[in-house]
């Protein structure tokens, strides 16, 4: 048997109605420590790197990083020294190739292994909604057949409890709710207050900022209430959930933000040769992480011929009346 699945804790979500903006330097401080479990969520859209980099350049350490696509930000923690263990359902270089640090230390534990718990997207996709909810655990058919179960002993049985006449009763899967400490998320925009609103590819990043004790929302601009009322049913993530709001254009780089700026693929492309090299990956990340004073500073050293390259044109939404009292 493994170890017992977490009890649900009380987690406070009354926040006072008040500016949220801080820095991302400010907000890391505060928000993780050592030894924390930090979710960092976006699906291949929206991912949060900026806080990643803020989070290397205060050299936090045993982290227990929950990612669902563990990533190049994930490699670059590892390479740090900030992670000792890694939940994600799936680990790679996006369409582009290895994760040279992570494989390193799960194949060869070289230069220090790492504790992976490993599970199906959908089965981070419950454990998050499970957490949100402050359920015991979340079933799920999708893992008979599979060897996941034999690998992870947090994956476990239940019998459901309604059986239809004249079946036999059924056993379901289960995976555990999880807790994270902090979430950190990258949007587009949100109000000073938090409301968080979220287009294009969007994964599950409301589920793992309600399953977290605390939330930080990085987005690429503060928006005044009057545009978020204007559109609500792009707020994905409402004021009362999050603790922090971080301006920080280009925050998700190398990935995109839909209609800011587009994915850098050569980067991607480039990362798999870097992370290849340990030497070569050390010297990356002190020059452009430890070597640059914030996400402005990575941003300006990138430089204007790239921004141009990943610059997108308009594709603007039609208006919707959503109607009011006369």
């Amino acid at each position: 048997m493994g170890p017992a699945a977490p009890n649900s804790p009380p987690i406070d979500r009354r926040r006072p109605a008040t500016d949220k903006v801080t820095t991302m330097r400010e907000a890391i401080a505060r928000y993780v420590h050592d030894g924390d479990t930090v979710c960092l969520e976006g699906f291949t859209h929206l991912i949060p790197t900026a806080a990643g980099h803020e989070i290397i350049r205060q050299r936090r350490k045993d982290l227990k990083v929950v990612r669902m696509t563990a990533d190049i930000v994930v490699d670059q923690m590892l390479a740090a020294g900030c992670v000792t263990k890694l939940v994600s359902s799936f680990v790679g270089n996006s369409s582009a190739g290895s994760l040279g640090e992570l494989r390193r230390r799960i194949e060869k534990g070289e230069p220090e292994p790492l504790e992976f718990e490993e599970y199906s997207h959908y089965g981070m996709v419950g454990r998050y909604l499970a957490g949100a909810q402050r359920l015991p655990f979340y079933p799920l058919r999708s893992y008979g057949g599979s060897d996941l179960p034999s690998v992870n002993p947090a994956i476990r049985k239940v019998m459901s409890p309604y059986t239809a006449e004249g079946e036999q009763p059924e056993a379901l899967y289960v995976v555990p709710p999880v807790h994270p400490d902090v979430t950190i998320v990258h949007a587009q925009r949100a109000d000073r207050l938090g409301n968080t609103q979220v287009w294009g590819l969007t994964g599950v990043q409301a589920e793992a900022v309600f399953a977290a004790r605390r939330a930080v929302v990085v987005v690429e601009e503060v928006v005044p209430d009057e545009v978020v009322r204007s559109d609500p049913n792009r707020t994905v993530i409402p004021a009362h959930a999050v603790d922090a709001v971080v301006v920080c254009p280009r925050g998700a780089h190398p990935s995109f933000a839909q209609g800011y700026y587009d994915r850098d693929n050569d980067f991607y492309r480039t990362w798999s040769q870097i992370s290849a090299d340990p030497a070569r990956l050390r010297s990356w990340i002190d020059e452009w992480i430890h070597g640059t004073r914030d996400h402005a500073d990575y941003v300006a050293k990138l430089g204007t011929e790239l921004h141009s390259r990943l610059a997108v044109g308009e594709a603007l939404s039609l208006p919707v009346n959503y109607g009011r009292r006369r």
